[in-house]
Formats: C-alpha cells, structure tokens, sequence
C-alpha cells in the first residue's frame, strides 16, 4: 500500500511540476499579449482586439493553477501562530481539518461550474472566438486539482498516523521480548 502511494505521490510531482510550468507560460504569454496591446495603442495607434480577452482569459487559467499548485506544496496563506505552539496531535488534527476544508471547497470549484459551462458552451468570446465556458471550465479544472491534492495531504498523514503507531507498538513488543523474567 505504502509503495503504491509512494509511486501516486511521484506521479503527482511531476504532473504538479508540468501545472506548474504551464501556469508560468500562461504568465509569459498574458504578458507579451498586454505589452503587444500597449504597443498597439501607443505606437500604432490600433489596439488590437484579442489582446485584452486573451490577457484576461491566461490570467484567469494561470492563477487558478498556480492556486491548486500552493495546495499541494502549501505555500497557500496560512495563519501558522497557533500550529507552532500546539502539540504535534493537535497539529496533525488542525492539518487534517484544514485540508478537509480546502478539498471540500475543491469539489464545489469542481462542482459547481458546471451549469454555467453548459449555459456560455455555445458563446463565444468577443476577439477572440472561443467558447466563454473556457474560463469557467479552468474553475472545474483548478477545483478537481485542489481536491486531488487535499485528498493526497489527508492520505500523507493517515499513513504518518499509522506509521507513528506501529512504531510505537514495535517499540514496546521489542521492550517486551527484551525485558529479562524475573
């Protein structure tokens, strides 16, 4: 089981890297479409149309992954006052909680989107000529990827439970076989 999850959270690295770097892309190109915009606008005197759209549309995609990404390396805000000066159970606990949270908020950013991809799937977005459900299916996308990395947190520290527990009844069976019959 351990190194099935082993091989599940390497599989996740690597995706979570390629995220990453399409997130960043997302970054570079929104960029270069608003320095082309006010090129257009100060140089040529002609803004182009699918500049503003497209820089929007990269945005919306690169920050929502770049969000599902902070959860899976926890770099999302956190208020870490409390979990330093509590003791490690307690800590494990509001760890288990908060991720719980942010998953079940992954599942309605997954969830709930759905309506609205149907409702704008046949409206196209003004410049730039796709469907306007492009951003409301980066909502989905981001919200199944914070669920599935919430899930692989959560699973991280029933093993870390587990594995904490059977080292300590391994500690105390060896204390056992070693302690001499009197």
């Amino acid at each position: 089981m351990r190194a099935a999850f082993e091989s599940f959270c390497r599989a996740l690295d690597l995706f979570c890297k390629a995220v990453l770097w399409l997130s960043g892309a997302g970054l570079f190109f929104m960029t270069v479409a608003v320095a082309w915009q006010v090129w257009g606008r100060f140089v040529l005197n002609d803004s182009p149309s699918w500049t503003e759209p497209t820089s929007l549309m990269l945005m919306l995609w690169f920050i929502l992954l770049a969000a599902a990404v902070g959860v899976r390396q926890r770099f999302h805000l956190s208020l870490d006052l409390f979990r330093q000066i509590v003791p490690e159970g307690v800590r494990l606990a509001m760890d288990a909680v908060s991720f719980a949270a942010v998953g079940l908020f992954g599942v309605a950013m997954a969830w709930y989107p759905r309506d609205l991809i149907l409702q704008t799937w046949d409206v196209s977005i003004p410049g730039l000529g796709i469907s306007q459900a492009t951003g409301y299916v980066g909502v989905s996308v981001s919200g199944a990827l914070i669920t599935l990395f919430s899930i692989e947190h959560l699973l991280k520290m029933a093993l870390t439970i587990t594995d904490a527990r059977r080292d300590a009844a391994d500690i105390a069976a060896l204390t056992a076989i070693e302690k001499p019959n009197d």
